[in-house]
């Protein structure tokens, strides 16, 4: 039985109860048949199939074990992923189904070219978050990068500051990491990254980050971030504001082999401080 085409009409949640009630009864399994192989209540495979409840990613991971399977489910789950941040959740929806991704950081690297420590040390600094809670987020922030290994990624352009390089976030090893990881990435096809240079002073890009998503068969959107929360938009006006804020940044940027040069020195100066 093949998998059912995707309906952006209904909800993740939804899509998600869908596919697992299709797999379940593809694997001749009644709910309470796999309650029993997963260690969950048939009540909560219920939940799930009628989109009452998102659940765990451990369900996700036992529930595809119980089938068989790896990954259709779990890549169903992170678009209805219930850790992520609420007025962040639209953004990445829209991350999740673009073609192209142009995005400016002046401060931090990019979400989806985090290390698991830096990103770790980021979402700790935000006042009175729990571990547990800080673990969470990092669950939801991998899952988003995972539309990077999919076998047709969107295209990702980053622009960053060079400040970005020089702070030892979590320190100079989880730095340098950091980094390594970042000319990993940039060996991609689908991936650059340019940085504007110090010396460069004031640029327009200096108000905050910001990205923009082309999406095939929808309007390009807009992403702005904020200290409070982040403003998704898809007004035409906006979007383009936006994208020439972008291209004006962009031109001050050394070009990608430069830009490559600059980030391994960044790198091994934390190295010879860690």
């Amino acid at each position: 039985m093949p998998p059912m085409k995707p309906d952006k009409s209904v909800s993740p949640e939804a899509r998600l109860g869908v596919e697992l009630r299709r797999l379940r009864q593809a694997a001749g399994l009644s709910q309470e048949e796999l309650a029993r192989k997963v260690n969950f209540s048939a009540a909560m495979v219920g939940f799930v199939e009628r989109a009452e409840r998102t659940p765990k990613q451990d369900f996700i991971l036992r529930c595809e074990a119980a089938l068989g399977i790896s990954g259709p489910l779990l890549e169903l789950w992170g678009a209805c992923e219930t850790t992520s941040l609420r007025w962040f959740r639209p953004w990445t929806k829209i991350e999740a189904s673009a073609r192209a991704i142009r995005t400016w950081q002046p401060v931090l690297i990019p979400g989806l070219l985090q290390t698991q420590d830096y990103a770790r040390a980021v979402l700790k600094t935000e006042p009175g978050i729990s571990e547990e809670q800080v673990e969470e987020l990092l669950t939801a922030r991998v899952q988003r990068q995972k539309i990077l290994d999919r076998r047709t990624p969107p295209m990702l352009a980053v622009v960053i500051d060079e400040c970005v390089l020089l702070r030892p976030v979590g320190g100079a090893r989880v730095m340098a990491d950091q980094l390594g990881h970042l000319l990993d990435l940039m060996a991609r096809p689908c991936i650059s990254v340019q940085v504007v240079p110090l010396a460069v002073g004031a640029t327009n890009g200096l108000a905050g980050a910001f990205a923009l998503a082309q999406v095939a068969g929808e309007r390009d959107a807009a992403y702005l971030d904020n200290a409070i929360n982040g403003q998704v938009t898809d007004r035409a006006d906006d979007v383009h504001a936006v994208s020439l804020k972008y291209d004006a940044v962009r031109a001050w940027a050394h070009p990608l082999h430069v830009s490559e040069q600059v980030i391994r020195e960044a790198r091994g100066k934390h190295e010879s401080a860690g």
